[in-house]
């Protein structure tokens, strides 16, 4: 099981703000029942590598298909292979060793 954060950034919009297509990404994501949370600067998807490309490259298009020229998307990939690692547990981990 993998972790992919990635950032899908439409350019050329004339105005700072990307909420509108922010929230298209996250409905994508909720209608395909995908693995996932968003953050202030970043989606983390959950799931294995090859369905976390076909999920980025799905993210990607979005924007196009609303029109947009230009589109930048950002993606890091973390593939642990030695043990199961889902949504929240580097988080957990790091509060644990903070008590």
């Amino acid at each position: 099981m993998a972790i992919m954060e990635i950032s899908v950034m439409p350019l050329g919009l004339g105005r700072p703000g990307m909420g509108d297509y922010v929230a298209d990404l996250e409905r994508y994501l909720i209608k395909e029942n995908v693995p996932h949370q968003l953050t202030d600067m970043a989606t983390l998807v959950q799931g294995e590598v090859a369905t976390l490309l076909k999920v980025a490259h799905a993210l990607h298009e979005l924007p196009f298909a609303q029109g947009v020229q230009r589109v930048v998307t950002r993606i890091v990939i973390d593939d642990r292979r030695d043990k199961k690692v889902l949504l929240g547990d580097k988080t957990k981990a790091v509060q644990g060793r903070l008590t």
